[in-house]
């Protein structure tokens, strides 16, 4: 397939695309490349893609070329730009896409509100368009776990409410699923909604507990504990993530043609029942929305104690009060995942803890 993955210079992105190029797709990455961390670290990754760190705004560049991997290029580009985008969709002709691209974070999204709607709803709503003017078979998205909110029943399963968010950027998950049930509902386009959950590992977010705690107990400074260490996280190491990201996108569940073949019934007989009830059903069946996560979660103080076994230092623990927009518990009912796709997570906390410390001790810009 060919595929247009966003947020290429990002965790999971990188990840991602490197994934589906190993696989034999064809992959077209895309990333505005904003600062909202170091962006030598995004520059980085980009490296490691074989691109250049730092190339112009809206032009296609290639990377070196790899042994036994399709070509892949990249476009640096924000998707808030909807004509620019529309522009690559018109050109590229994507079969599948995979939107990873967004803006992250939930203190953040209390300090800088306007960047969410920008990205997470404005530029959403964009790809969400061009997906459905060029005829873009799947599109699978990222969501997250903290759309749960304030839901206190565990473990978190697809069909709880989730109407009381604690964060904008919750908020902005939560509508993102929304109007891809708009748009898999009115237009039969093939969404698929990926709330992640805790996702670490090398070349991760440094905005994220994994990469500050090490970063601190390795420098000697004092980690800040939330909530006194009484949180729990469902801590989900990137490969397993990653994969269960490639079998949905190569999944042939719900095929569109079925959808289409629904549609057109319906259309052409308006006023029969039973035709517009399986327009309704091919609809639905053409949203999904799934957790991802290891579906084990971690006491903050235990995820703690593993990171000094794995680093060999003592963390300098400085514990406070909840933080604002935080949620005590997060834990993942993968049931869905597992059925309809056989996702089953490998990597232990311990195991991938150890792969990040790693990976750290020879980090570097």
């Amino acid at each position: 397939m060919k595929i247009l993955v966003t947020g290429t210079a990002g965790f999971i992105g990188f990840y991602t695309a490197k994934a589906l190029r190993e696989a034999g797709h064809t992959v077209v990455g895309l990333d505005n490349l904003n600062a909202y961390y170091d962006l030598r670290l995004k520059e980085a990754r980009l490296r490691e893609s074989g691109l250049p760190a730092a190339p112009p705004y809206g032009e296609a560049v290639s990377a070196n070329a790899m042994p036994g991997l399709p070509a892949y290029r990249f476009i640096r580009l924000d998707i808030t730009d909807g004509d620019a985008l529309n522009r690559l969709f018109e050109r590229e002709k994507f079969e599948a896409v995979c939107h990873l691209a967004a803006q992250a974070g939930v203190r953040y999204s209390i300090e800088q509100p306007q960047a969410y709607i920008e990205s997470n709803l404005i530029g959403f709503f964009n790809v969400l368009e061009a997906c459905r003017r060029f005829s873009v078979a799947h599109l699978v998205y990222a969501s997250s776990s903290s759309v749960y909110g304030l839901n206190d029943k565990i473990p978190y399963n697809e069909a709880d409410p989730v109407d009381h968010p604690v964060s904008l950027y919750a908020a902005t998950k939560k509508s993102d699923e929304l109007m891809s049930h708009v748009y898999s509902h009115l237009h039969g386009l093939r969404t698929t909604g990926l709330r992640f959950f805790t996702v670490y590992g090398p070349w991760g977010r440094p905005d994220m507990a994994p990469m500050k705690f090490l970063k601190a107990i390795l420098s000697g400074e004092p980690i800040t504990v939330y909530n006194h260490g009484k949180l729990y996280r469902d801590f989900t190491y990137i490969d397993d993530i990653v994969k269960g990201i490639v079998k949905v996108l190569e999944s042939s569940h719900v095929p569109s043609e079925i959808v289409a073949a629904a549609l057109d019934t319906a259309a052409t007989i308006p006023h029969d029942l039973s035709a517009r009830t399986s327009a309704v059903s091919a609809r639905t069946a053409s949203y999904r929305i799934y957790n991802i996560g290891r579906g084990e979660p971690i006491l903050l103080t235990d995820f703690i104690a593993t990171l000094e076994k794995v680093s060999g230092r003592e963390a300098v623990k400085n514990y406070v009060g909840m933080q604002m927009g935080d949620v005590y518990r997060t834990y993942a009912d993968t049931t869905a995942l597992q059925r309809d796709f056989g996702y089953r997570p490998q990597v232990s906390l311990e195991e991938g803890l150890a792969k990040l410390y790693a990976w750290y001790q020879d980090y570097s810009f």
